[in-house]
């Protein structure tokens, strides 16, 4: 499971460091690849290749004619792509998911248990705060969940 918090930046090229302890579940899955696609809230989001295929999946089981269907397969589908890891444990982040997912030169990694979400690093800490005064809404909803 992805778990942790963690800041890197990217090089010139584009390239990330993937966090050292993500890269330890990756190879525990025997994990090459991820794939990453943009959330249309503006960050990025990776899968381990098992977990995509499960994901995709389960929206093939769905009716292809739900326009809400349709419209997640072109926002959210569609902009997935194989992201391998190199030698060095890193990730190029190709400019269009740069660029949708609003992703400058400092980044953080947020582990979300069978995800890895990418933010820059400036609208991770905006969103964090923008969220923190509804903490005890958040802590109802979650008891109401039975967490």
């Amino acid at each position: 499971m992805f778990r942790g918090l963690f800041e890197h930046a990217l090089d010139p090229k584009g390239r990330v460091s993937i966090p050292a302890h993500f890269r330890d579940v990756l190879v525990n899955l025997e994990e090459r690849c991820l794939i990453i696609t943009a959330n249309p809230d503006r960050y990025l989001v990776a899968y381990p290749t098992a977990q995509w295929n499960q994901l995709e999946q389960k929206v093939r089981s769905q009716s292809q004619f739900d326009p809400h269907v349709e419209a997640f397969k072109r926002l959210y589908v569609a902009s997935a792509m194989e992201c391998p890891l190199d030698k060095q444990g890193r990730i190029l982040l190709p400019p269009l998911l740069r660029e949708r997912g609003g992703i400058g030169r400092d980044i953080v990694f947020a582990g979300m248990g069978e995800t890895i979400e990418i933010w820059d690093k400036a609208l991770w800490y905006q969103v964090v705060d923008k969220d923190r005064p509804n903490w005890l809404a958040i802590k109802q909803t979650m008891a109401n969940l039975g967490v």
